[in-house]
Order: C-alpha cells, then structure tokens, then sequence
C-alpha cells in the first residue's frame, strides 16, 4: 500500500500543475513570444554580420574597393555577382533579419507596461537610429527600394523613391535624438553596441546624422549643411564612442571575418592584399601597415586584382584582422572628422579643413595600435599633408579615407562612389559592361513575386543595371 501511495502521489501533483494538455505542447526552444531585447541583439549582430562578412557569397566590396583580391577565383574581384545570386544574399538579410526584428522589438517596447516611460523610450529610440542605418544601406546599395509598404501585410509592396526615403530617415533621426535620455538606461546587456548606455547612443545618432548629410551634399546643399551643423558638437569625440560590435572567440559569435580567413575555421586561403591598396601604403610608409597584413620576407606585397595569385607571395590580412573577437565597426571617430574636414571645406564651417583631416588620420592610426608620434610624422610627408598632398580636396580626403575604412569595404564603397577617389582601374578581366559597379542590381526574386512594382522602379532608374547611380551619386 505504501509503495502504491509513492507512485501515485507524485502523479496527482503533475496533473495540478497541468492546467491542460496544450501545457504539455511548449516548444521551449521556440517560444511563441519573443521579449524586445532578443531580438534587439540578434538584429544588431544580423546587421554587422551582413556589413562586415568577406564571404563572396555576401559581401564583396573589399574586392570592389582593391583592398582585398583573390587567389583563384575571380568571379567577385571582376564584378560578377550574379552567378552567386550576391543581390539576393545581401537584400535578405536586412528586410528578414534586420529591420524584422528592429520592428518586431520596437513594438513589444510600445507596449511593455512593466518598464519606465523613459526606458520604453530609449529602447524606441535604439531600435530606430539602428533602423535608420540599416534603411540607408539599402538606399545606397540598390536606389529605390520598399518602405513604407515593407515589412507589413502587403505581399507585393511599391518601391519609395530613395530620395524620399533620405528625407524620412533623417526625419526620423532628429525624432530618436529628441527622444534619447542619456540619464536612463536602454536594452541593458541586450545592447550589444553600447551595453546599455544612451549617451553612447546619443553620440551614435548624431554621428549617424553627419553621414547621411553628407551623402547628400552633392544634392541638397542647404540640408547637408544645416544637419552638420546642428550635429557636429554632439558627435563622436574619440575613439572610445566608435559603434563597434564585440565579437567573442567561439562559434557562431565569432568575427565572419574569421569565419573565412582564419586556419581555426577553415583551410582555405582565398583573400590576398590587393595590389592597388598596397601601392598607396607603401609609397606613403603606413604606419598601419603591419596592423593591416602580413608580411612576405619583411616586404608588403598585393595581388593582381582580378587574375590568379599566388597566396604565399602576397601579403594576406594580419591576425589581428582574422582574430575571432576582432571588433567590428559600423562607425567610427575617424570618419566623424573627415566628415568634418570636408564641411569645412566645403561650407567654411566648424574649424579647419586641415585639423580635422589630421585628427581622422591620426585617430585611425591609434585605432588600429599606432601611437600619436607615428600618426605626427605620418601626417608631416608632403604627400600626405593637408596643404601639399596631390590634388583637390576631394583627393586628399577620398584617399584617406579609403586608406582608414580598410576593412570596411562596404562603407569604402559607398565614400569611393561619392568622392570619385582615389581614382581606382577596373579589375583585369572586368565583366561587361567593364566598370566598378556603381550599385547592386535588384535580387531575381522581386521579379518574380514583386514584378510591376520592381518594374516601375527600373523605370524611373533607368535600366537594372550596375552603370546606373542612385540619386545621390552625380558626380
């Protein structure tokens, strides 16, 4: 009796815990509800993920940009993305992943009773500025794109003139800056950027703001030099607020980079220094060169961009490149200050042209472990110097900043497509039409189940194709 009271006590327990059999049907590895900050970090790693990985798959811009080339196959250095279906590979991610899952968290805060008025709206305001980076990259990888009907119930969803979505975005930027109180706290550890702090974020939008006025000096005077203005004290300082995500050493939160070049997680030896990039550093002496690449027989070799290299007689990315927790950056000091540098060259605004071009230099080269001495007799080289380096403005600047976003081949592109410098030779080999492509060409699945709407937008493109230049670019 008593063994028989053993076994059935412990039963009726389990059933007054189980309200109905449906409790019994959890899936607990997937949860019906997902709470905001989740899927906040997942779409800031999503977001990095997309804009730093080399693989050929996704992201070739290094190759564009001839900071990188490749040893044997040549397909991406000579701008053939197509084979690959690389359009798609990088659409995806952002409409899926990435602003999904921004506006799936910025939703669940809206309606998150349990958290302070001000926490709600800062992690509102989080969700939006990394929205707004994200809709910008689509903008200027593709032109027009979907917007206002993305991400909604709308199966077939019109294409927003990029010009207007420009517009919005920068509205929609001011609106996160006022609604920021650096005094509250945000997503806590879910804040995968910034952990947490709203001052950071703060200096992360108004950062954010100067690059897209920027993108639009070209265009819109007036605004490009009015938004400056307004954000330019509130910016990054240092590099201590660069927006850098903190890779770690184990898989799958590794640096993609990594993923691809280094021996821990593959065998293959595809990316080489690219002969063009090489060129400038070496002629210039760079200080960051040995942070960049390798050595071969202490000299700093780069590849032929577009023909068959061979991999041990070219400098290849260092270790601190391929290290699995090496950070990576969506933005940075740096750029802050060459974005400076050209408004104040451009507007005679805050400061100097010449200043803030020496701090851009000189806080990439302590960036990346150089020292302040090295960047001061860097920066004094007749071709290096504000006032005696070749060429316009627009040179001086485009070179160094090309030379500061290595390892930023994507954010390389879109400053080489503004500046037009420095001035870069098709790969050997080039695939028709033989030019580095100005964007990415609309994914082949808009036009089978997007086709009037993707349509309509290659009309008031032009043609789908990588000639054609979104709205910005006309120079």
């Amino acid at each position: 009796m008593k063994k028989l009271i053993i076994y059935i006590v412990p039963m009726i327990l389990l059933a007054s815990c189980a309200k109905s059999l449906d409790d019994y049907n959890i899936d607990q590895k997937n949860p019906g509800e997902v709470p905001q900050g989740p899927l906040f970090s997942n779409a800031l790693k999503e977001l990095t993920d997309n804009v730093t990985s080399p693989s050929v798959n996704i992201n070739v811009f290094r190759f564009w940009m001839q900071q990188w080339t490749a040893t044997t196959y040549q397909d991406e250095p000579r701008y053939n993305f197509v084979t690959r279906n690389i359009q798609q590979n990088f659409w995806n991610p952002f409409y899926r992943e990435v602003l999904h899952d921004l506006l799936e968290s910025k939703r669940i805060a809206q309606e998150d009773v349990e958290i302070e008025e001000d926490v709600r709206n800062n992690q509102i305001a989080a969700t939006e500025v990394a929205s707004i980076y994200a809709w910008a990259a689509l903008v200027n990888t593709y032109g027009d794109v979907p917007y206002n009907e993305a991400l909604t119930d709308v199966n077939q969803p019109a294409y927003d003139n990029a010009e207007d979505i420009y517009a919005d975005l920068l509205n929609r930027l001011d609106a996160a800056i006022e609604q920021i109180d650096p005094a509250a706290e945000g997503f806590g550890s879910a804040d995968l950027l910034y952990g947490g702090d709203m001052s950071a974020w703060l200096k992360f939008a108004h950062s954010l703001k100067l690059r897209l006025a920027i993108t639009l000096a070209d265009i819109d005077e007036a605004a490009a030099q009015q938004a400056i203005s307004a954000s330019a004290a509130s910016a990054f300082t240092s590099n201590n607020d660069n927006a850098a995500f903190a890779y770690q050493t184990s898989t799958p939160n590794n640096n993609p980079v990594s993923a691809n070049l280094n021996s821990l997680f593959t065998t293959r030896q595809d990316y080489v220094a690219g002969r063009p990039f090489i060129t400038v550093l070496n002629n210039l002496d760079d200080p960051r060169r040995p942070e960049f690449f390798t050595s071969v027989n202490g000299n700093y070799v780069g590849g032929v961009i577009g023909s068959n290299n061979v991999y041990s007689d070219n400098s290849s990315p260092s270790t601190k490149v391929i290290a699995p927790d090496f950070e990576a950056l969506l933005m940075d000091y740096s750029e802050v200050e060459f974005i400076l540098a050209e408004a104040a060259e451009r507007w005679g605004i805050l400061g100097s042209p010449e200043e803030h071009y020496n701090n851009a230099i000189s806080a990439s080269i302590i960036y990346w472990g150089g020292t302040q001495a090295q960047a001061d007799t860097y920066l004094a080289q007749s071709e290096v110097a504000y006032g005696t380096a070749q060429g316009n403005w627009q040179q001086k600047i485009g070179t160094q900043k090309w030379i500061a976003l290595y390892n930023r081949g994507f954010d390389a592109w879109n400053e080489w497509k503004r500046l037009d410098y420095p001035v870069l030779q098709p790969a050997s080999g080039a695939v028709s039409p033989g030019i580095i492509p100005n964007r990415l060409t609309y994914p082949p699945s808009e036009y089978t189940l997007n086709e009037s709407n993707v349509n309509e937008a290659v009309s008031r493109l032009g043609a789908d194709n990588v000639r054609q230049k979104v709205f910005w670019d006309v120079n």
